[in-house]
């Protein structure tokens, strides 16, 4: 049998019915990290709690140089390709308002439901640990940092995650909870989030009176012109099928009321669905702002920054995805996406790399209506841990899976 084989040598493990018997150690870890949430690229307490987690597996630890993330890999029995699994671990500065019994008091927050995304990720890892034997190729799995900012994946990538193995990653998988009926997954073979950018333009004038605005060059007048225009632009410059939100989210001028300041600037975040349309985006939005400024008599600067890029499924390993969880939890629980969502996620920078798919479970309690759900950022965002078991065995399926029938005689 050849690598592009498609045929398992063996029927595939039932992670599922084996990921029960885990979840009451899941449940536990998860509440444990909920309970104390850290942000950012560095998360010493959390890094701890995962490598206790993970002790005693037959996994090649690293952990990172510039950030404290995690790299574990398990090598199974049988040769074969490599697949990357990956689990952020970083929370937001939002004070929390569940009331849950586990609930954070630090004013950091788990309200992007990074706990049990790490949480199923050590599940996956104990999960194919126990089937190393039967394993074709190796797993990585990726425990970052950072992904609501100021990102992790780019200093993992940059360490060495994707050739943690000793080759280049040959596919990847993430997993990310939403509100919606618990246990429903839903995946997207195309673009399954938007690019994530921020834009800033500053009109500079010339300060004065606000009784003698002819004295002045008064730069609130081409804010304000630009900031209409801009809406006004996206919809003539950019195809309706391959969307751009831009909302502003900042306004800033002067702060004495009978002064007209030198400068006034705005600030908007911009979503995008293609590299296309994120390319061509600041060369559209450059020369509106400095013919507006310049009909007012100001100049303008403007400021275009990436944060993240689209998220970008690979179509064929996407497809695989559907398959196999449907496979695995049944037509009932597994759903096409129609739209991609707007958020933004770093895993965009794994996949740039190695083809692979980004995927979503549901996960709102059952006391929660989900049209009526909080979204992840709230404060008062719930999410229900029984998804636990099923998230880790989503993981340990698609990675076992992907090598089984890639794998090399």
């Amino acid at each position: 049998m050849n690598r592009s084989s498609m045929t398992p040598a063996a029927p595939l493990p039932d992670f599922a019915a084996e990921a029960r018997g885990l979840s009451d150690d899941l449940i536990a870890l998860r509440r444990d990290l909920h309970r104390n949430p850290e942000i950012g690229n560095d998360l010493p307490a959390t890094q701890a709690r995962v490598l206790a987690a993970l002790d005693g597996l037959p996994l090649e630890i690293t952990t990172g140089r510039s950030l404290t993330s995690i790299t574990a890999v398990l090598r199974g029995a049988r040769p074969g390709p490599t697949v990357l699994l990956r689990g952020d671990m970083d929370a937001l500065p939002v004070d929390e308002e569940t009331g849950l019994d586990f609930a954070s008091t630090n004013g950091a927050m788990h309200a992007c439901g990074h706990d049990l995304h790490t949480a199923g990720l050590v599940g996956a890892a104990r999960l194919l640990c126990a089937h190393q034997d039967e394993l074709a190729g190796s797993v990585i799995f990726m425990f970052q940092p950072g992904e609501e900012g100021p990102g992790g994946a780019g200093p993992m990538i940059d360490e060495g995650v994707l050739d943690a193995a000793g080759a280049r990653a040959d596919a990847a998988f993430g997993v990310h909870v939403l509100p919606g009926t618990a246990g429903v997954f839903a995946i997207r073979p195309a673009t399954a989030m938007a690019g994530s950018n921020s834009l800033r333009v500053t009109f500079n004038g010339q300060g004065g009176h606000g009784s003698m605005p002819h004295n002045a060059i008064d730069p609130v007048p081409p804010l304000i012109e630009f900031c209409n225009a801009l809406q006004v632009m996206i919809t003539r410059r950019f195809d309706v099928f391959d969307p751009v939100v831009a909302t502003i989210t900042n306004l800033s001028a002067g702060e004495a009321i009978n002064v007209i300041p030198p400068s006034a600037s705005m600030g908007a975040t911009v979503r995008t669905l293609s590299r296309e349309t994120t390319d061509a985006f600041p060369d559209v939005v450059a020369p509106l702002a400095e013919a507006i400024a310049a009909g007012h008599g100001c100049t303008a600067e403007v400021c275009w920054e990436r944060t993240y890029p689209p998220t970008i499924n690979d179509p064929a390993q996407a497809r695989f995805a559907l398959d196999t969880l449907t496979e695995a939890f049944g037509s009932t629980r597994v759903v096409e996406l129609d739209s991609p969502i707007m958020g933004s996620e770093d895993f965009s920078l794994v996949l740039n790399e190695v083809p692979g798919a980004f995927y979503f479970l549901q996960a709102s309690p059952p006391e929660v209506d989900p049209e009526t759900a909080e979204m992840n950022h709230s404060p008062r965002v719930l999410f229900d841990d029984g998804v636990l078991a099923d998230q880790a065995a989503s993981l340990a399926h698609l990675a076992f899976a992907h090598n089984a029938r890639n794998a090399r005689s």
